[in-house]
């Protein structure tokens, strides 16, 4: 029998919810309530698709279903692989009201949410994520987008879901590598905006890693929590909403500059929110706190060679930058972040220079 968890993103019309449980894609939750028209595409990839693609067909009886599968990884996050998905709803025909369903990681998302933020100026989609990076983070929050050659996530819209469900049971498949790069997010909760949820996954990091399910069900709920109402109170990220970024100037960089997919995206933001608290100047246990539990998390905690020139020009991309002016997130103190362009530039000199 599964067990379930709802929370909901607060936003007026466009509110909804977030289902999490075990079971759901076996029929668990009601799927097809959430699919308003006749028609769905589900897109998925080609890891994901062979193990869960038949198992979420029952719970769409009686709508028309077709499938896409994209190619895996970072380095397929493009508008190439987006038209992919414009050619077959154009192909197939899709009216307004079909409802597209992103079933994968946080790349299918991210894509099949643009598309659907794109086709027809906006049609409905579900996300159904399967790694933890993709159920703690990118699932939720309707950002939607592609890379550029130039940079992380440059090209995208503003997008939100009709629902956002998420099947804890996904996990058992979920290589090791993967859990870990999904981790960096949820530590990224406790780092800046609870303390208490920090010091509770020092002491159950083991749990999370031997994927214990009351653990891992627990540090989903929280995480999406927090992610929902700091959307709620901002979504399209004109303020508070930047704090969900800390680490993410640096490992967006770091990304970029090993080339998409040679750094999975939770193991670069965990070496930039190093960096970012070493920006901040933070107490030095409350910084060694930090650099404890992402070790203990096996994620990386000191960022590759990178030379300061090429730091400072892939950052000036950043999706934060205002007035020409780049921005960071950093810490106050563990729990407690904020926005900022006035840092100390000798410091943040320092800090690439140790990564140079």
């Amino acid at each position: 029998m599964s067990t379930q968890h709802k929370i909901t993103v607060e936003l007026g019309e466009r509110s909804y919810p977030i289902i999490i449980g075990n079971g759901l894609l076996d029929g668990g939750f009601d799927i097809a309530e959430f699919v308003r028209g006749p028609d769905c595409l589900i897109v998925s990839d080609s890891n994901v698709s062979p193990l869960y693609r038949d198992r979420i067909l029952p719970n769409l009886d009686g709508k028309t279903v077709t499938t896409i599968d994209l190619a895996d990884g970072e380095s397929h996050k493009t508008v190439a692989s987006m038209q992919l998905i414009l050619d077959r709803l154009v192909a197939t025909r899709a009216a307004r009201d079909t409802t597209i369903i992103a079933m994968g990681g946080g790349v299918v998302g991210d894509i099949t949410g643009f598309a659907a933020a794109c086709y027809m100026r906006g049609v409905a989609f579900i996300q159904i994520p399967t790694t933890l990076l993709a159920q703690v983070d990118s699932s939720v929050g309707g950002k939607t987008g592609v890379n550029h050659e130039l940079g992380k996530n440059l090209i995208g819209a503003f997008h939100q879901p009709q629902l956002v469900m998420i099947d804890t049971d996904t996990l058992l498949t979920l290589p090791d590598r993967e859990l870990k790069a999904g981790l960096a997010e949820v530590i990224k909760y406790g780092a800046i905006c609870d303390v208490e949820f920090f010091a509770w996954l020092e002491e159950n990091i083991q749990a999370l890693l031997q994927k214990d399910a009351a653990a891992l069900a627990y540090a989903i709920q929280r995480s999406c929590e927090i992610k929902a109402e700091v959307v709620a109170d901002d979504e399209r990220e004109a303020g508070r909403r930047a704090i969900l970024n800390f680490g993410h100037t640096f490992g967006h960089a770091i990304e970029h500059c090993q080339g998409y997919g040679e750094w999975l995206h939770g193991e670069a933001v965990a070496a930039g929110m190093v960096m970012a608290a070493e920006l901040s100047a933070i107490d030095e246990l409350e910084l060694q706190r930090l650099r404890s539990l992402l070790n203990a998390a096996g994620l990386p905690v000191t960022a590759p060679q990178i030379d300061a020139e090429t730091w400072m020009r892939v950052m000036a991309t950043d999706k934060k930058v205002a007035q020409k002016q780049l921005r960071f997130v950093l810490l106050h103190s563990l729990g407690d972040a904020y926005v900022t362009a006035s840092y100390d530039e000798q410091r943040l000199q320092a800090v690439i220079g140790a990564a140079a």
